[in-house]
């Protein structure tokens, strides 16, 4: 038997945990979300936003909301440009390993959409310029794991 996720409107609330550190680019992040969670009928009223410091504070609080049981799914968005020091690696490393070891522990999808990038320009073209918006493929990624969660042996 294949089981597969698909883009039906799921059930369930959604939360999206956002930086505030690169605003500028975050904030299109979660625009792009909230617009791709609208047109896979997830409407306004089912989900929140936490905004959280920086993308380093995003799993703790991704593990959090993921584990009280009110979300089907945590949208994690942020953006870490590298600089001249190597902070970038370290706050890039923690940030996806933290989010993946919230999902498992979660049980829940808990999605990276946290930029890693070299500069600011690479951040603003994924953030809804040429490269697309990762808020929002984050946010489709959310319903399909979402529906194949339900669909799964052991779900419900």
């Amino acid at each position: 038997m294949l089981y597969e996720g698909d883009f039906s409107p799921p059930p369930g609330r959604f939360v999206l945990v956002a930086a505030r550190f690169n605003g500028v680019v975050v904030d299109q992040l979660v625009a792009g979300a909230a617009d791709a969670l609208r047109r896979h009928g997830v409407a306004d009223d089912r989900v929140d936003l936490v905004r959280v410091p920086g993308s380093y504070e995003i799993p703790l609080v991704a593990r959090r909301l993921g584990r009280s049981g009110k979300y089907a799914a945590v949208i994690c968005l942020g953006c870490v440009i590298r600089g001249d020091t190597d902070h970038y690696d370290h706050v890039a490393g923690a940030a996806a390993s933290g989010i993946a070891a919230a999902g498992l522990d979660a049980g829940v999808p808990v999605v990276f959409g946290v930029l890693t990038c070299d500069t600011l320009e690479q951040a603003v073209h994924r953030a809804g310029g040429k490269a697309g918006n990762k808020g929002a493929e984050a946010a489709v990624t959310a319903v399909e794991m979402v529906n194949l969660l339900a669909k799964l042996p052991g779900a419900g």
